[in-house]
């Protein structure tokens, strides 16, 4: 059990970081305590800001010395509330936002090093300056930071080609519960020498150590984009034309999202985008080809829709249009904000089953819910989905939210009949550390357990995420 922190351990936190590293006023707290979904709601005695990772080694020690909870926080964008506090107001937060540096680019080595709070619009940046690409994207990315995209495990939506965060890491340095400093700050893509140490923090959501600096890497700066946005009849040709580009293109296929016609009309509803097509459709896709041959993509369109696999496309013409294709996409989950309450799941199928999948979730989450309305878009790429729910025109908010566990558990299970994962890329925060007790066996659970234990004795770091109790 953890200690709620006496005056005195405050004001020796305060002298690390000095006063221009602390927040105390409440109206200040507020943008680290609450996150974008309104779900959690936290309390802290104090925000600490260090500017080091000195500082951070310093603040950790003092909070193992004195049994304080310490909830790092990145650039508070999480979705399951793994970076906020506990109500109670015991748990001090360790925010990442003055530790900004982009510290070096290598160019030749095709690897960035920076510190953990500079913001993934930052790093991407940085690599395009020289000439390289940091692949990593998010509809978050001007805010989001990197040691939260390392914590989660963070996806996007160039997943298919280039990995989740975990694949664009090459090392790190994390700062452990007591103090002690790992540092694996290697840009080596080789390193068989032992037990994968980095890929144990990666994921882990700030409970086993702070992640203060990463290594990640970067690629070659694409030459050309061929971006079209695509009228598809179902689920089944999205993937199947899915499995014709990547014939057709090998490599060059860096992004395929699957979009609904309902959303199409919440975001030309409420935010001012409209679609690139002039006729509705039952599902869109937004595809991404880089460096592809000249002609690849116009050829796999004019192949698609002979076949029936697709009913209209248009194809950028230039980065304005390009970027509009993208903006639309970017603003669907803030569109929903406006239809009521949203119940939202991140959910995983293999590829092939994504068509299964949809067939059998949306049926039984109807019955649960008549009149709900289904917003269900993502990487369709990676197999990745956000099965999000609207409520019913009219219902009370709070009312429909209420339900959350209950459709959810109806989701979940959908899910795991066919082989996925209840958590793509958001993670578990608070969200869905009670339904690890059913997805995760007995011995995984005690395997992360001891881990826990052997990196965080006495339960420090960001308590009550992800692990349910014993």
């Amino acid at each position: 059990m953890t200690k709620r922190p006496s005056p005195e351990t405050l004001a020796r936190f305060t002298a690390i970081v000095g006063e221009k590293g602390v927040l105390r006023d409440p109206i200040e707290q507020r943008p680290y305590l609450e996150e974008w979904r309104n779900l959690w709601h936290g309390k802290t005695p104090l925000i600490l800001r260090p500017a080091s990772t000195e500082e951070i080694s310093r603040i950790m020690a003092l909070a193992f010395e004195t049994e304080t909870a310490i909830v790092p926080q990145s650039g508070n964008t999480g979705l399951v509330g793994g970076q906020i506090p506990d109500p109670d107001g015991s748990e001090v937060v360790l925010s990442l936002d003055r530790m900004t540096r982009i510290i070096a680019v290598d160019a030749e080595d095709f690897s960035i090093t920076v510190e953990a709070g500079a913001t993934l619009a930052s790093v991407q940046a940085a690599a395009l300056e020289h000439d390289r690409l940091y692949p990593l994207s998010l509809a978050s990315e001007g805010s989001c930071r990197i040691g939260g995209n390392l914590g989660s495990n963070a996806g996007g939506v160039n997943v298919i080609a280039y990995g989740n965060a975990r694949d664009l890491c090459l090392g790190l340095e994390v700062v452990l519960a007591d103090g002690r400093v790992l540092n694996q700050l290697r840009a080596l893509r080789k390193d068989n020498t032992g037990y994968d140490l980095r890929n144990i923090f990666i994921g882990s959501e700030g409970t086993l150590g702070i992640i203060s600096k990463a290594v990640l890497k970067l690629f070659p700066r694409p030459r050309r984009h061929d971006t079209a946005f695509i009228a598809v009849p179902s689920p089944d040709a999205a993937i199947t034309l899915l499995s014709r580009f990547r014939q057709r293109a090998n490599n060059s296929v860096v992004a395929f999202e699957l979009i609904p016609e309902i959303a199409i009309a919440f975001v030309t509803r409420h935010m001012g985008v409209r679609s690139p097509l002039p006729q509705a459709s039952p599902w869109f896709v937004l595809a991404e080809f880089a460096d592809a041959a000249e002609t690849a993509m116009e050829a796999a369109l004019a192949e698609a829709i002979e076949e029936g696999l697709a009913s209209d496309a248009a194809v950028a013409q230039n980065e304005t249009q390009r970027l509009a294709f993208w903006e639309l996409r970017e603003k669907l989950s803030d569109s929903q904000k406006y239809e009521g309450g949203s119940i939202k799941h991140d959910v995983s199928v293999p590829v092939s089953r994504i068509p299964a999948f949809i067939a059998a979730a949306i049926p039984a989450v109807e019955h649960f819910m008549p009149g709900c309305r289904f917003m269900c878009f993502g990487h369709v790429g990676d197999g990745n989905l956000h099965f999000n729910v609207s409520q019913p025109v009219g219902m009370d908010k709070q009312a429909y939210l209420d339900r959350w566990p209950e459709m959810s558990r109806i989701v979940h299970d959908v899910v795991l009949a066919h082989g996925g994962s209840i958590s793509a890329e958001h993670g578990i925060g608070q969200l869905k550390r009670e339904d690890m007790r059913r997805i995760k066996s007995a011995t995984e659970l005690d395997l992360m357990r001891g881990l826990k234990r052997m990196l965080d004795p006495k339960g420090i770091l960001n308590p009550g995420k992800v692990l349910p109790d014993p």
